[in-house]
């Protein structure tokens, strides 16, 4: 009996360490999520437009799925960009500021889900949802789709 109770009480131990160090990797994962869409996203595309900054932290494949008007159209990331420099080209200066918070980042495995609040001088404007990928480069955002508040 005693040494049945040692067993246990080494395998709850070793139990509880692993799952340590599983919620570590989980909540770093996360940050990186996190990092990747504030600076791609946040930061390259809501604040600087920066085509670098965004390419780094976007998939070359990614597609933003546009809902109007009961329709539904795709924008590839290279289009995104085009608008987001010839806005530059009419706008070279924002104004706004902007500022974010992180509603929901779940994984599972090398798969992620982001929502995200944006707000422009205090305004709430998009509540973004994105998906995102872990490739051997690291996190990278593959879709968003959206919803503009008026």
């Amino acid at each position: 009996m005693r040494q049945f109770l040692s067993i246990l009480g080494a395998l709850i131990i070793l139990g509880s360490t692993l799952l340590a160090f599983a919620n570590d990797d989980i909540e770093k994962e996360k940050q990186a999520i996190q990092q990747v869409i504030e600076s791609a996203y946040v930061k390259g595309i809501h604040i600087d437009r920066d085509p670098a900054a965004i390419r780094s932290g976007f998939h070359p494949d990614f597609t933003m799925l546009v809902f109007k008007d009961n329709q539904m159209s795709k924008v590839t990331l290279e289009e995104w960009i085009a608008r987001l420099e010839e806005g530059k080209k009419q706008n070279p200066t924002l104004a706004e500021k902007t500022t974010h918070q992180f509603e929901i980042v779940d994984l599972s495995g090398n798969a992620a889900v982001a929502r995200i609040e944006l707000f422009k001088d205090g305004k709430h404007v998009f509540t973004d949802f994105m998906s995102l990928y872990k490739f051997d480069e690291g996190w990278k955002i593959v879709n968003k789709i959206f919803f503009r508040h008026n």
